[in-house]
């Protein structure tokens, strides 16, 4: 396998991860709120692609039947479409994206709002049960995205030649990563982001001060639901096509959860390295595995020996170095700048 195939790779699921665990660190890192069911805002986003742009574009090209083989019509013509007029393709990949995160704000702050005022340990139980609840809901029933079957999805870069499309997708996936990092930046170093920090340090000394802790909870759900839902649209238009069970707790929970104890929550640049860390690892171990097995002589099956290491590496983590590779660091702000500067010159 070549390196320039595996340097894709990485890139590409990089931006993916880096995706949700930046959305992530916004929940759990800055605000304290232990998402549990991350899963499910990513499997939101490739819902609003096999679910509604679907069934969108197979209504307006007047097809018929159940969405597995209707999809599966509608992916053909509507790639012939793409790759005669690119503008097609392109208008579609926003739209995917648009539609993924305003679904995902919404059925984020619907998601959060039954538990939103229950404490650490019940919340993290209390969403990861809605969100298995919903990936079963998905699974089984056929009607809804193909359930294990799966639905068609377009490929919004058919006018891309074979060989080149997958370094074209990774390009977007990290340029879009990139912006959603930009934005968090901004965002978080904002009065909202210490307001976050200060929930997460002590939520009772928020509401002394009379501030809806609730309400910010819920906004903070809702903003990383709908960048999470970002991910899997992405990662469904990538794969052009969406089945439920590539969207289990395990790659798009726990996984981002690690990625996060690993580089360091709160900090976004120590989430940047922890992703990184742990997409070369991962594929590496998914591409070698039998050869690390065979050499070490495992007592158990190779195919155990990814999620194996990887709880080893979060007890590793856990009990050695809980603050991460970077920890995180004070919000600088302007005037703390400002006061910074006239004391130095103060000393001098």
């Amino acid at each position: 396998m070549g390196l320039e195939y595996i340097a894709v790779n990485i890139a590409l699921w990089f931006g993916l991860y880096l995706i949700v665990t930046l959305s992530l660190n916004l929940e759990y890192g800055f605000g304290g709120i232990p998402n549990f069911g991350k899963a499910f805002a990513v499997l939101i986003g490739a819902f609003a692609v096999g679910g509604i742009i679907n069934r969108l574009l197979i209504y307006f090209l007047g097809i018929s039947g159940q969405i597995i083989e209707a999809s599966s019509h509608s992916k053909t013509i509507v790639n012939s479409l793409i790759a005669s007029n690119p503008v097609i393709g392109l208008s579609l990949l926003i739209g995917s994206i648009l539609l993924a995160f305003i679904f995902g704000c919404l059925t984020g702050a619907l998601f959060i709002l039954p538990s939103a005022k229950l404490r650490e340990d019940y919340l993290a139980i209390t969403l990861l049960a809605i969100s298995e609840v919903t990936y079963l809901i998905c699974y089984y029933n056929i009607d809804l995205i193909g359930g294990y079957y799966g639905v068609s999805v377009p490929d919004v870069f058919a006018f891309v030649p074979g060989e080149l499309r997958v370094f074209v997708f990774a390009i977007t996936i990290i340029f879009t990563s990139f912006l959603i990092y930009l934005l968090l930046n901004k965002l978080l170093i904002s009065p909202y982001g210490r307001l976050l920090k200060a929930i997460r340090e002590n939520e009772d000394v928020v509401k002394a001060y009379g501030k809806n802790v609730m309400l910010i909870k819920i906004k903070t759900v809702s903003l990383g639901s709908g960048l999470a839902a970002i991910a899997g649209a992405l990662y469904s238009l990538y794969s052009v096509n969406v089945i439920s069970s590539s969207f289990t707790r395990v790659e798009w929970t726990f996984y981002p959860f690690l990625m996060i104890l690993l580089g360091g929550a709160g900090n976004n640049k120590g989430i940047i390295l922890g992703t990184l860390i742990f997409v070369v690892v991962k594929i590496l171990l998914t591409m070698y595995k039998f050869e690390i097995s065979s050499l070490l002589n495992l007592p158990f099956e190779a195919v155990w020996l990814e999620y194996i290491m990887f709880g080893v590496v979060m007890l590793i983590i856990l009990f050695y170095r809980p603050e991460g590779i970077l920890k995180e660091t004070p919000i600088i702000t302007k005037p703390i700048k400002e006061v910074v500067k006239r004391r130095e010159l103060r000393k001098r």
